[in-house]
């Protein structure tokens, strides 16, 4: 398998997980030009992708999730409530209708040699949903845009092998930054974003020999910088004896740009700390 993100921000989010044959795309944010531009780029074709799976219905992850569904003909997978909040959401490119397929939280599905289940993250829109998929021994955890992380995400969190989450934002810059105080309160309450800090403990706290990457996604252009994300997680994760480069691969996804392509495949256990 590989992974990469073709954007990762506030001003759009996609993210493709496959092989040689088959993906899937999570989330939809950016346009279907620039998404297939971007999979070709990396050797993948349209004719591949065999669903979407969206996590929650705010305009920078679905605003082109129905060109996909209706026009390229892609299934588009979310819970009904998110669906339905698609359907109002007026910055839609297309609406969707015939791709629309509904699932349940806590209920695998599978798309060939995927496993699928949606769980619950803790966000402000109208149904929020983060993505557990297995393949073979293999697991992928993603949870962007969640305020704080409760039992129920860390229970998927543990068990993966590669994991996908926010790191928004640096507290103190967005502390003393130009943004006004409700847009502050939203993004630091329990249903807003995850702050470096919060991920960096969490992250820290549920290592494992098969953990293997870890992505940043979702890096606030006004409230962080790359390597601030990066060194912020990787200076805890070195306090409790976890070594980036040795025990696993750190990496901060780029906001507006592709990132790099990472193979997914060996989880063999690495040191013991």
């Amino acid at each position: 398998m590989k992974f990469f993100s073709l954007a990762s921000g506030s001003s759009g989010n996609c993210y493709y997980l496959g092989n040689e044959e088959y993906g899937i795309l999570i989330d939809a944010g950016i346009g279907p030009r620039t998404i297939k531009k971007r999979l070709r780029d990396k050797g993948v074709r349209m004719e591949q992708i065999m669903g979407l799976l969206i996590t929650h219905d705010h305009t920078d992850h679905i605003k082109y999730a129905g060109v996909l569904g209706e026009k390229c003909g892609i299934p588009v997978f979310s819970t009904e409530t998110i669906h339905n909040g698609m359907a109002r959401n007026i910055c839609m490119a297309e609406k969707i209708e015939a791709s629309r397929r509904i699932l349940t939280k806590e209920t695998p599905f599978c798309l060939r040699d995927f496993c699928i289940t949606a769980f619950e993250v803790p966000h402000d829109g109208s149904d929020n949903v983060g993505y557990y998929i297995t393949w073979g021994t293999e697991s992928f955890a993603i949870a962007t845009d969640l305020g704080h992380i409760p039992s129920g995400v860390a229970h998927y969190m543990k068990q993966a092998n590669y994991i996908v989450i926010e790191a928004n934002y640096d507290a103190e810059m967005l502390r003393s930054g130009p943004y006004p105080a409700y847009l502050k309160t939203r993004i630091t309450q329990e249903r807003g974003h995850l702050c470096n800090d919060e991920t960096a403990g969490f992250l820290s706290s549920i290592y494992h020999p098969g953990l293997t990457h870890i992505f940043l996604c979702h890096l606030s252009h006004e409230n962080n910088h790359p390597e601030l994300a990066y060194k912020t997680v990787a200076i805890k994760l070195q306090q409790n004896g976890i070594s980036v480069g040795n025990h696993l691969t750190l990496v901060s996804l780029p906001r507006t740009s592709v990132s790099d392509v990472y193979a997914l495949g060996d989880c063999s256990p690495k040191p013991q700390l």
